[in-house]
């Protein structure tokens, strides 16, 4: 790609990164944020709520071949429109927007190409769809169609595609390529989208996991847990990872194989359990959405379908699919083809899920039933639930409308930042900005030396987003009623293949992303939303598996970063379980649990151990496993590999060094005393050749040969005693 000039701001160079490949160009119409004062040129807003004409689509009677008006054609369409979720219980829920009307699309000037001379036979609606591409210059589509016989079948398979995606996305094709157009210009003009704004630290709340302020959050979480709704964002593939499969079905860690879909899932219905123990309600649900693509819906419902939804109810988990957009070839949103009959598409990003939420009817059902958060996950990072309960608290003690969950960043470091920028006029908004625009913004404006690290905390004081996001359903719900219908601003990403900035290396295609959700905040609630952060520390409540193993060596080698691979994902994973015991056993806890060795796995140092994992069914909060484990006398070897899984379960006295498995159903009250296990343990050994997928891309596999696995069996009920080493007396 080439390089980009630098900008002058008004304080010294914007420097070429705020226009470098990860560029902004947002697409917002003239009722959208930013408000007066915000924009800069506005041929780089393309309106997202106006009425496009949409492609004028007729429905073809199959068994007559006549012709009639489809009435759905005729109404505004919004994101998503092919898609109506569908629930476990086998129920579909209908879309429940209210389209507007909107303009059909001018005929065709000129029948100079009709199709009639490449098809034998054309649709009343086939020559409409021809007419309107040729109006919006995709003439180029046609070129290669060979005469009217050949091929027919394929060729009337592609105006299906094209009636498809036009239903598919809010305004039609015509508004798609209209925005492309808009934003394409802007970033081969290289518009700058933060021209008059001056950024500042934003408010939020810091929490230090083992502190009374984090344990008083926790336990008002806990309460407001009883009205909280979930979202897992998970339209992508492992390939990023190296693994075939969708990333939902990779395993958290290797000990238990417990895939991140399943884990999620028993935190979620953790906390239900507790939630109906505090409220006496047993018929209480707490709500789980699932956001799949065209890429990994299959899988997904293969995957619940197998483990019977992981113990949620039918009905309980909704499943919501995105669509994909056209892909664009060049600077004047030409159309991208596949092949000869087959659009090129591309996925549009995980901003539709606001859109899709409104769309399905679920945040109306969700307020009927009483809930008032929605917290969103990202597909494969384990460690955010510590984050939730706190960050609950957190909105309502700060009646935040929407709450970005924040972790430590040092300054240039290749995250996002939470940022307030704050217009001419004095208007202000709180949102992420990407890093490679930050620093330039910085510099341009107020911070001469950019994003630097403030010297008492060693880290930026513009905190890292970790993309998790608590929203208040009420206000949440009547923003995505209002004229943009959830649908978040877009922006496109091209990378020129030379200095003419026409030609892409690659097709492009308009993208949207979910953290900008505050553009829609201040169009329809302006200066009363309230925004802000909750930044919990790094090891608690962030690690990401989300690069190879190959890409994750060479990013530590270079920077010292965090590889972010499956493999440090998991060991993140234990550490944090002892991290956590540690803080609160008190000040005995270092000397009996031990640090692990260092080991490299493919080019990884890794802290192997010890391997430790409290499943939420255990404990969900500090208190919990205070009183579950951390007041007892428990001592653990560096190399040791401990699990406890069952809400009975307590430690009094443990004494191990090598592998202790204890799982119990929910009926068992299993207490742990005077137990000295001692055996050789699982360890870890380099993946071989003959290595399944999900040990290839970690590097390492599970040796399972020794240990004491003591499972009751989920239909136990009574006291039990688990003692010596390992050896089970029911009481």
């Amino acid at each position: 790609m080439e390089a980009a000039p630098h900008i002058r701001g008004s304080r010294g160079p914007f420097k070429s990164a705020i226009i470098a490949s990860s560029f902004l160009f947002f697409a917002c119409g003239a009722s959208i944020w930013p408000p007066r004062g915000f924009r800069g040129s506005s041929t780089h807003r393309a309106n997202t709520c106006g009425f496009f004409p949409p492609l004028r689509l007729l429905k073809t009677s199959l068994s007559a071949g006549t012709i009639v008006p489809s009435s759905a054609d005729c109404f505004f369409r919004r994101r998503g429109g092919a898609t109506s979720p569908t629930s476990f219980s086998g129920k579909t829920q209908s879309p429940t927007t209210n389209p507007k009307p909107t303009l059909s699309a001018s005929p065709s000037p000129t029948s100079a190409s009709s199709i009639a001379l490449k098809m034998n036979t054309v649709s009343k609606e086939e020559d409409d769809i021809f007419k309107t591409l040729i109006d919006l210059g995709q003439d180029h589509l046609f070129q290669d169609w060979p005469p009217a016989g050949e091929a027919d079948d394929a060729k009337h398979n592609f105006f299906l595609q094209v009636q498809q995606l036009d239903k598919s996305y809010p305004g039609g094709i015509m508004a798609y390529i209209h925005k492309a157009r808009d934003l394409l210009r802007a970033a081969v003009a290289q518009e700058n989208p933060f021209e008059g704004m001056t950024p500042s630290v934003p408010d939020g709340q810091t929490l230090t996991y083992g502190s009374s302020e984090f344990a008083a959050a926790e336990e008002k979480g806990l309460r407001e847990a009883a009205h909280a709704t979930f979202v897992v964002v998970a339209g992508g593939l492992g390939e990023r990872l190296g693994y075939g499969g969708i990333k939902l079905a990779l395993p958290v860690e290797s000990t238990t194989s417990t895939t991140y879909l399943e884990f999620y899932a028993s935190y979620i219905l953790a906390l239900q359990a507790r939630a109906r123990h505090r409220t006496g309600d047993a018929s209480l649900l707490l709500p789980l959405a699932i956001m799949t693509s065209d890429d990994t819906d299959s899988q997904t419902r293969e995957l619940l379908e197998r483990n019977n939804n992981f113990g949620m109810q039918d009905g309980q988990m909704t499943i919501i699919k995105q669509d994909k957009v056209p892909a664009l070839q060049d600077s004047n949103a030409r159309l991208a083809s596949a092949d000869t009959y087959t659009l090129d598409t591309k996925p549009h990003g995980h901003g539709d899920v606001h859109h899709l939420l409104l769309r399905s009817g679920l945040t109306a059902q969700w307020l009927a039933a009483g809930k008032k958060w929605v917290f969103f996950l990202q597909d494969t990072n384990a460690l955010v639930v510590n984050s939730v309960l706190p960050a609950l608290a957190v909105s309502a003690t700060h009646g935040y409308d929407m709450n970005s969950i924040c972790i430590p960043r040092k300054a240039g470091e290749a995250s996002g930042a939470i940022t307030k920028l704050t217009n001419r006029n004095g208007d202000s908004i709180i949102i992420n900005v990407e890093y490679n625009q930050l620093d330039p913004l910085l510099r341009a404006t107020t911070y001469p030396d950019g994003d630097t690290n403030d010297q008492s905390t060693g880290c930026s004081p513009f905190p890292g987003n970790a993309n998790n996001i608590v929203m208040y359903l009420p206000n949440y719900h009547r923003v995505l009623q209002g004229e943009a219908q959830g649908v978040v601003e877009e922006f496109v990403n091209p990378k020129f293949k030379d200095s003419s900035r026409t030609a892409f290396t690659k097709p492009t295609r308009l993208e949207c992303m979910m953290q900008d959700f505050p553009k829609l905040l201040a169009k329809e609630i302006g200066g009363k939303a309230r925004v802000g952060f909750t930044s919990f520390e790094k090891w608690l409540s962030f690690s990401p598996a989300k690069n190879s193993l190959e890409a994750g060596a060479k990013a530590f080698a270079a920077t010292g970063v965090p590889p972010a691979t499956a493999s440090s994902a998991e060991m993140d994973f234990y550490r944090a379980h002892l991290l956590k015991i540690r803080a609160v056993s008190g000040s005995r806890a270092a000397a009996n649990l031990l640090d692990g060795p260092i080991s490299s796995f493919a080019d990884i140092p890794l802290e192997t151990g010890p391997r430790i994992i409290v499943t939420p069914a255990v404990a969900v909060t500090s208190k919990e496993l205070h009183d579950r484990v951390g007041k007892g006398r428990i001592s653990v070897t560096g190399t040791s590999t401990l699990v406890l899984d069952g809400a009975g379960i307590s430690v009094e006295s443990l004494d191990l060094d090598g592998t202790f498995i204890l799982r119990a159903g929910p009926r068992a009250r299993v207490t742990v005393r005077d137990a000295k296990v001692r055996n050789a343990g699982w360890c870890l050994a380099p993946a071989g050749p003959d290595a399944v997928e999900e040990e290839r891309i970690r590097g390492f596999r599970v040796i399972k040969d020794n240990g004491v696995v003591v499972d009751l069996g989920m239909d136990a009920e009574g006291e039990f005693l688990v003692t010596g080493n390992g050896e089970v007396v029911k009481q």
